[in-house]
């Protein structure tokens, strides 16, 4: 919303925006593409117009949707879903991807879903066996696995501590 708003107080035109993507209507004028890299700063976020950055970036928009939502991907594994969305090899992606971040797109995948795992545990409304089933987990055992050893704590510890939201990373510091 905020980029939205960005767009509209600027009165530029675009024909699709989600999730900070936007495809334009027209090829931004070095005037507007500054003002508009200024507001984004002013927010905390910036302007990426390098190639390699916006593969990046879409690379980290389908994991954060494949790791959101995974019965949408049902018997496809994130290799595939990566080079068909992008259409690019994967391992040209993998090689771009751990290059530019310094960690790789496996590794990637699992810290969003870390997250995701302790964001649904501060909400409080799912069991831990409803949470591995709707992360796609195998089992809970394996969900309280893998969280405890990227977090150092079992998901109940991470539950019962008096300020968890003090361990979340927001999306963009994952």
């Amino acid at each position: 919303m905020a980029v939205e708003n960005i767009f509209k107080e600027l009165h530029i035109s675009y024909r699709d925006l989600q999730l900070g993507v936007v495809s334009l209507e027209e090829t931004l004028k070095p005037a507007q593409r500054k003002r508009i890299q200024e507001s984004l700063q002013a927010i905390g976020f910036e302007l990426i117009d390098d190639k390699n950055t916006r593969v990046i970036e879409k690379i980290k928009l389908v994991i954060i949707n494949y790791t959101r939502e995974p019965y949408q991907y049902l018997n496809k594994n994130l290799s595939e879903i990566l080079c068909s969305n992008l259409h690019l090899e994967y391992s040209t992606l993998t090689a771009l991807f751990s290059s530019v971040t310094g960690t790789s797109i496996e590794k990637y995948a699992i810290f969003q879903k870390i997250e995701y795992i302790k964001e649904l545990l501060i909400y409080d409304e799912l069991s831990l066996a409803q949470i591995a089933e709707k992360l796609n987990y195998s089992s809970t055992a394996y969900l309280s696995n893998q969280f405890k050893k990227n977090t150092g704590l079992t998901p109940t510890q991470f539950k019962n501590l008096n300020n968890p939201t003090s361990l979340r990373q927001t999306l963009d510091q994952v």
